[in-house]
């Protein structure tokens, strides 16, 4: 499946460090998976987690979750080997953390050759680059670094994420110029799903592709909350049927629950459908 048709509604951070989590990951019903070699990692298993990871993703078992790696930044210790060691865990793409400008990503490229690179955009220089990043060739991905991005900006926390919406924005639109992946931050509060369900929301509302989660209890708001429901796909079936007919008689506009259906209301149902179908293969496969 084509890395940007897929779904990525729950995108779950593993700790590399952790192998009865890299185990467990295997059973649970997520889209994706960020193995941290970074922040989830102490500085003194850094080392090791990456060895662990390797022997994680040698041996396989994540059926069609798609493999995401966070190495450590080449500022540090441990990004290079990091870069180094993913070129060979059969990952799907490597994410680079706190990339500030296209230099970063081809920094990292540099090691890891042609593999697609996802972003870490958690800095302001991150916000204000946005559109070089996302145009580099070898870019498929952004995920939101809310956390850092808030510590950054000096923000205060808010329910409505008032404080953010410039930087969420900038982001999507640099994304989805490009035709990248975009996947919402984390929420810190894992035992609040209620809290959960309304960000969920929130991204979706906006455009987000998914929310990356801290703890499995999350994954079935985030699952539910970026598919499409009943109500989305019976709607797309019947925008299309309508729209199939009225152009079959020469026509180009056709009306559904009172409203218009035009071509480009006919194609966003066409991804509606696409999107189901591809979570009822990923499921079947799971």
């Amino acid at each position: 499946m084509d890395q940007r048709q897929r779904p990525y509604r729950s995108v779950l951070y593993i700790p590399a460090s952790r192998e009865r989590a890299l185990e467990k990951a295997k059973t649970l019903p997520v889209d994706a998976i960020i193995f941290d070699l970074e922040d989830a990692v102490s500085t003194d298993e850094k080392d090791a987690a990456r060895e662990t990871l390797k022997s994680a993703l040698a041996q396989g078992g994540y059926g069609n979750r798609f493999k995401i790696v966070r190495i450590n930044g080449l500022d540090t210790p441990w990004g290079r080997a990091d870069a180094e060691a993913v070129r060979e865990m059969g990952a799907d793409v490597v994410l680079v953390p706190k990339v500030g400008s296209a230099a970063d990503v081809d920094a990292v490229a540099a090691i890891t050759g042609n593999m697609s690179v996802w972003a870490m955009m958690e800095t302001p220089r991150g916000m204000l680059n946005a559109a070089q990043i996302a145009a580099h060739p070898l870019m498929a991905g952004f995920v939101m670094g809310t956390n850092d991005l808030a510590k950054e900006l000096q923000t205060n926390f808010r329910p409505d994420r008032e404080p953010l919406l410039t930087s969420l924005g900038l982001c999507l639109l640099a994304a989805k110029a490009e035709g990248l992946v975009i996947i919402d931050g984390v929420y810190n509060a894992f035992k609040d799903v209620d809290g959960l369900a309304v960000e969920c929301q929130q991204g979706r509302d906006m455009g987000f592709d998914g929310k990356t989660l801290i703890h499995p209890v999350q994954i079935e708001v985030a699952n539910k909350a970026f598919a499409p429901s009943d109500g989305d796909i019976d709607l797309a079936r019947r925008q299309i049927a309508a729209f199939d007919e009225v152009h079959a008689q020469g026509q180009g506009v056709a009306v559904v629950d009172g409203k218009i259906v035009e071509n480009l209301h006919v194609a966003t149902a066409r991804e509606i459908l696409a999107k189901a179908e591809a979570i009822q293969v990923m499921q079947a496969e799971s």
